[in-house]
């Protein structure tokens, strides 16, 4: 995830002024701060209705390293990445969509002394801190409803921040191929079957062993291993294969997402 930022940075492309697109979207996020507000509320729900409403029925649940937790508990670090991940993929799907190809806001950008290394580290950037923030908020709730067992859950935000940085590449990577606004909704064909079969809500070992390697290869699937992980306070060789699955994925959307955009807003 960083290291696909860092690879970005080293494009001839990038004239250090990544920072400008940041605060340029921080100061348009204060007229909509209360999408910000909401952005975590669908997940508490979830947490809400689900975790502590079927907790008596499924009763304990295991971690992939097999420690026994509560399903509240075992939901909730996964529920936290499904919100890093939609804020991530909705900054920079639809929003970065609407900047691209009908407000046309890079070509004006790109006017100023700023690559299009920029515009893809600064949307990067801005869409992490944002799905951090949601990450922030959802970690409170999880506080207040008593799913945190152990302090090691705080370690969740730094990964909140790497999760978000990937999901908002490949996110990138993604829009750069989207021609019309009905082509958006498509994004919601790659974040809802994540949400609903990347073990969000049950463990990898109800389904079908034809199935599991799939799952597995879902990047959702890796972000609930590493998340859950942290929550209980543990490491395991799955939390370090989670981690490396999505730098790889990040290093990949980036350098797509670079390419796609020089062509686009350059040449």
């Amino acid at each position: 995830m960083s290291l696909a930022l860092i690879a970005a940075a080293r494009s001839e492309h990038l004239h250090g002024r990544a920072h400008v697109l940041v605060l340029r979207s921080a100061l348009a996020s204060r007229r909509t701060w209360w999408g910000i507000a909401t952005g975590f509320l669908e997940p508490v729900f979830y947490l809400a209705t689900m975790g502590f409403g079927l907790e008596h029925m499924v009763g304990m649940v295991h971690t992939p390293d097999g420690s026994p937790i509560s399903y509240a508990a075992f939901i909730a670090p996964a529920l936290l990445a499904a919100t890093t991940m939609n804020g991530a993929f909705y900054d920079l799907s639809v929003g970065f969509y609407f900047k691209l190809r009908h407000a046309r806001v890079y070509e004006a950008v790109l006017t100023t002394p700023t690559g299009v290394a920029d515009v893809l580290l600064g949307e990067t950037l801005w869409s992490a801190l944002r799905g951090t923030l949601y990450a922030i908020a959802f970690l409170a709730a999880m506080a207040a409803l008593g799913v945190v067992t152990s302090p090691w859950a705080l370690v969740m935000l730094p990964m909140a921040f790497a999760v978000a940085c990937s999901f908002g590449l490949i996110a990138l990577a993604v829009t750069t191929y989207l021609r019309t606004w009905n082509d958006t909704q498509l994004i919601q064909l790659i974040t809802v079957p994540m949400l609903l079969f990347a073990t969000t809500f049950y463990p990898l070992e109800i389904y079908p062993e034809m199935l599991q390697p799939i799952i597995q290869a879902l990047p959702l699937y890796q972000a609930n291993v590493l998340m859950r992980s942290v929550a209980v306070g543990t490491w395991s060789s799955t939390a370090t294969f989670a981690i490396g699955y999505l730098i790889i994925l990040g290093l990949l959307g980036a350098a797509v997402a670079l390419r796609r955009l020089d062509r686009i807003l350059v040449n």
